[in-house]
């Protein structure tokens, strides 16, 4: 048994020791962060205030093509323009924001395996890091523009500090003061809400933190926490009243407005199912197989955390997917905590239905590159044709070789992994980084021509050339659409106000198949741009009035 250990080579016996885990993290994370533009949706729009910082505006509070953006304070914001800043010699302003995301997934996956050291002991890094790795909902997420992961870092920072409270109660209420007074300048009172109440909670339910020591430790870092939060707050007040009172109204005065209703909950816990897998099924074990120990730190703190966040995702109400990303840290430590104590056939059971589920996804992708370069199977090719039709790829066979290569990279892997408490959750990981590294390979071209408003904002500019305006109007455009055409063309349309509007061009966009709009006979279509096809057609159409 020994010896057999022993002959293992030295990449497959290190595969779950702190080198294996920070190469597997940096290919998970830095693949496909860079090399394609901001992409419709939450891509494009969290990237409009990196971009105002970035041309002097919006520095304090964040702005969306010269409009006040209420949904986050700016500490995302910050980051990623010093990013994109910092590495504008050799990347574009939006790849290198987007490094901010892989910068706090990154913290979160080192302040989680922090905290599951504290609660539960060494043995317990691997699996916090591995099983957050593998969690499906975070692999699309952590590649975009998405501020929400900043909550997520400054979560996992403040459980790693309360973790540390019964040992070193000073330095581990200091640490988690930090991750709370930061969660409020990633998320205003959501992160408030999920950080500030966890002091009193384990102050109140955890025997480990009832010392005179641990107490006053506590409730010092309460202090501490909201001396800190307050100085954004002070400073935009100071500097920007008018701001202040915005977002005040939109955080604090419109909180609770968005509640679910009750027939929303079932779709909620729908979609926790898939997002949040596999980290439910694992923490729920955690939970029975610690049932007696409920009242221990290990276990109240992340199920505390836990139920928090979940409360917390009902009563503000934000639109999942993303808004299901809090659920992850404290999840995940509770899994840690379950990782190890399953089962044999349950672990087994885990291990193999990973290993399938990541290897058919993996060959969905790959078909999908053969129907972009030898369309087959017919009908994939047909849906390629039909959202891209005059998409062309390119390095098809450098992608091939680097594909068959990871793939066959993975197929080692699993075949020589290790037997371990840690081996289901490594092929969950391995698994999912796999599949984004091949989607980042050979469809990302694809997504990006599909997803991208970068030809229809050019092709806009070079008709406005000519046109010699002194504004455009327009009927109302996404969020996503106006960071696009400030980035790509520096064009702001005005929206068209109750009294009408003085300007002579009108931008229209519809994102559906529909007819031109009936407008006055004063105005005359002069340009029209399609992009992408079937659910995913936008048409933008420009019209002069004469």
């Amino acid at each position: 048994m020994i010896a057999t250990q022993n002959s293992r080579p030295p990449p497959f016996q290190r595969l779950f020791g702190p080198l294996g885990l920070i190469v597997l993290a940096a290919l998970y994370l830095l693949a496909g962060v860079a090399g394609h533009d901001p992409w419709r949706g939450d891509d494009a729009i969290h990237f409009g205030p990196v971009l105002g910082m970035l041309q002097g505006e919006g520095l304090l509070f964040p702005r969306i093509a010269g409009d006040a953006a209420t949904q986050y304070p700016p500490l995302y914001y910050w980051v990623a323009a010093l990013l994109a800043q910092a590495l504008g010699w050799l990347l574009p302003a939006h790849d290198g924001a987007r490094f901010a995301s892989a910068l706090f997934t990154g913290l979160t996956l080192c302040w989680t395996a922090q905290a599951a050291d504290r609660l539960y002991g060494r043995p317990a890094r691997a699996p916090a890091v591995l099983l957050t790795l593998g969690t499906l909902g975070l692999l699309i997420n952590a590649h975009l523009t998405q501020p929400m992961l900043a909550l997520l870092a400054m979560q996992a920072l403040t459980l790693a500090g309360l973790a540390r409270v019964p040992r070193a109660p000073l330095a581990g209420a200091l640490q988690a003061a930090l991750g709370a007074a930061l969660a409020f300048l990633a998320a205003g009172l959501s992160g408030a809400l999920l950080t500030l109440p966890l002091f009193v909670l384990v102050l109140v339910c955890a025997p480990d933190c009832r010392t005179p020591r641990a107490s006053g430790a506590l409730l010092l870092g309460v202090c501490v926490a909201l001396v800190l939060g307050m100085l954004w707050p002070l400073a935009l007040h100071y500097q920007h009243p008018e701001l202040f009172r915005l977002w005040w109204a939109e955080h604090w005065g419109g909180f609770g407005s968005r509640l679910l209703a009750r027939d929303e909950i079932g779709g909620l816990l729908e979609e926790s199912g898939w997002f949040l897998w596999p980290l439910w099924p694992i923490a729920l074990w955690a939970l029975w197989h610690g049932r007696r120990r409920l009242i221990g730190l290990p276990i109240l703190l992340p199920l505390i955390a836990t139920l928090l966040t979940a409360a917390w995702v009902v009563v503000d109400g934000r639109e999942p997917p993303a808004g299901l990303l809090p659920m992850i840290p404290p999840l995940a430590l509770l899994a840690a905590a379950g990782a190890p104590h399953l089962r044999r056939g349950a672990a087994n059971a885990f291990d193999w239905f990973g290993v399938m589920t990541l290897g058919l996804f993996a060959l969905l992708v790959w078909l999908g590159w053969t129907a972009q370069v030898f369309a087959w199977p017919p009908g994939l090719a047909r849906h390629v044709e039909r959202y891209g039709s005059d998409f062309v790829l390119h390095g098809q066979t450098f992608q091939a070789v680097i594909g068959i290569t990871l793939t066959a990279a993975w197929l080692l892997l699993v075949w020589r992994m290790p037997r371990s408490p840690n081996r289901g959750p490594a092929n969950w990981a391995l698994g999912t980084t796999l599949l984004w590294c091949l989607a980042a390979l050979l469809l990302m071209s694809w997504f990006d021509h599909g997803r991208s408003y970068r030809a229809p904002a050019e092709s806009l500019a070079r008709v406005l050339a000519d046109e010699h305006p002194d504004c455009i109007a327009t009927t109302g455009l996404s969020d996503d659409v106006r960071v696009s055409l400030d980035y790509f063309a520096g064009l702001r349309p005005e929206p068209v106000r109750a009294a009408g509007s003085p300007c002579r061009l009108l931008l229209v966009h519809d994102d559906r198949r529909a007819a031109p709009r009936q407008l006055p006979d004063e105005w005359k279509l002069v340009w029209e741009h399609r992009r992408g096809g079937g659910r995913q057609l936008d048409i933008f159409r420009l019209y002069r009035r004469d």
